[in-house]
């Protein structure tokens, strides 16, 4: 009887600690947020999993985060290259009634298809965009203005050329739009141009150019334009004698020397103009890949925005943190692609990576700092949540104070009950004491959620993140 009695005083006792740290975390912590938080960390401090969770994470990920479960980003990012403020905080005045404007740079077969679906089909608009059914291109005026706000394949078409790139872009743009514009318009202060782009896994982005091409694909209208010329055959020679390549091999797609579809986005994301556009004669290959990488980092990097094809939700989040637009619907993550259904050999794609070796160095550039983009952009978002709650519960204690008595000093209320006594004082911390331990708690739990992002794993293997692609067309 008596060892029932202890195990009852036990479970009685058990039950009140738990409810007891419940109230102290509901009074610390009133919203869910928070909590949410706490558990967050507790479960990536602990290497588990929530309770209920039947997706799990990666590498510890916390399965409650969308933005790691969807695309499998890693749990612990560690940045390899130093960026400034600027480069990482990339909140833009973009002013869709006046005379703003995105421009899409369109690189082949990084998901730009998809992506500029997006921008005419699922972004929230005052005015959206008027799409028909058998039409190639949709109608994006701004509120009140017969005046487009987006240059891109489908709603202006390829005006500048057939995936036109940076040199032909930045030069072709701005007369292009004025010219659409009546003589009163193009009285108007300048307008800006907010250029975005989306890259993609080198080798993977080679292979689907390749199925691509192999289906007959040639792009031959596109222009190459550069400095006010068109290439000459001399130049940019044709790895095909016909009128496409269609059925050739992957050898036979590697071994063409003039094969634009090479270091094709390092290419089209630099100036061309500072190599002699297409005049190879100007500089040695090394010096001119050299010049056209850190051309395109540059770029790259002063751009607006850029997406990977390989994180949809980040490139999602990033993109309407950026110009504060919103998507009606959300990105998705798919696994497999056409160039992923190709069994390609280690060898091959050691090939394949020398033959891209400025876009595979790119390439990581890139990753580097739209990682280090997204993790600046969810700690603004934080702190300014966590200023919001902070000001709302000031205002709270405004309201209950008067009702409490509340004066920051020792207040002597009378109480009735055995366990009291007459005058049993009732000690309540200052309102500036208050706050100040809360900004301290929430500070620390900021604090713990960041070294998620930047603490170093060395026990953990670099997953190979291009397990979860977004199905390209």
């Amino acid at each position: 009887m008596d060892e029932k009695s202890n195990y009852s005083r036990i479970i009685i006792a058990l039950v009140m600690v738990l409810l007891f740290a419940v109230i102290v975390l509901q009074y610390v912590c009133p919203t869910s947020d928070c909590q949410l938080l706490h558990l967050a960390s507790l479960s990536s401090r602990l290497g588990s999993r929530a309770p209920g969770d039947h997706t799990g994470g990666i590498n510890g990920a916390s399965a409650g985060d969308p933005y790691s479960s969807e695309d499998g980003a890693l749990a612990r990012f560690v940045p390899r290259f130093n960026f400034t403020t600027k480069d990482l905080n990339r909140v833009v005045e973009f002013n869709i009634k006046e005379n703003d404007v995105i421009v899409f740079l369109h690189i082949q077969k990084t998901g730009g298809t998809t992506f500029g679906r997006h921008l005419v089909r699922n972004i929230q608009l005052e005015r959206p965009c008027e799409c028909y059914a058998g039409q190639k291109k949709c109608t994006c005026y701004r509120p009140g203005k017969r005046d487009t706000w987006l240059f891109s394949r489908f709603s202006t078409g390829w005006s500048c050329g057939l995936h036109a790139d940076w040199t032909e872009l930045t030069n072709c743009v701005p007369s292009f739009m004025n010219t659409r514009e009546s003589q009163e318009r193009r009285r108007t202060p300048r307008r800006n141009y907010y250029y975005i782009t989306i890259l993609r896994d080198p080798v993977w982005r080679y292979l689907s150019e390749w199925r691509h091409v192999q289906r007959g694909a040639t792009w031959k209208a596109s222009k190459h334009m550069c400095d006010g010329r068109l290439p000459t055959l001399t130049e940019l020679p044709s790895c095909y004698t016909s009128d496409d390549w269609s059925g050739c091999s992957l050898e036979e797609f590697m071994a063409c020397p003039y094969n634009l579809a090479n270091n094709r986005q390092t290419r089209m994301l630099a100036d061309l103009s500072l190599v002699g556009c297409y005049n190879l004669s100007v500089m040695s290959e090394s010096q001119r890949l050299a010049v056209l990488l850190e051309s395109a980092k540059r770029n790259l990097r002063n751009m607006a925005f850029f997406g990977l094809t390989e994180y949809q939700r980040k490139t999602q989040y990033l993109f309407e943190q950026t110009f504060r637009l919103s998507f009606i619907a959300p990105f998705t993550q798919l696994n497999g692609t056409r160039a992923t259904s190709v069994e390609v050999e280690p060898e091959t794609q050691r090939r394949i990576r020398e033959l891209n070796r400025w876009d595979v160095e790119l390439y990581e550039y890139a990753r580097d700092l739209f990682l280090q983009r997204f993790q600046y952009a969810r700690q603004q978002e934080r702190r300014e949540a966590r200023q919001r709650r902070l000001q709302e519960r000031r205002k709270l204690r405004a309201k209950v104070k008067p009702w409490w008595g509340v004066t920051g000093k020792v207040v002597f209320k009378p109480t009735k009950g055995p366990q009291f006594t007459e005058q049993s004082p009732i000690l309540s911390f200052s309102e500036e004491k208050q706050t100040d331990m809360e900004e301290k708690l929430e500070t620390e739990i900021e604090e713990q959620l960041e070294d998620n992002w930047l603490q170093e794993d060395d026990s953990e293997a670099i997953l190979d993140y291009l397990e979860n692609v977004e199905q390209w067309r």
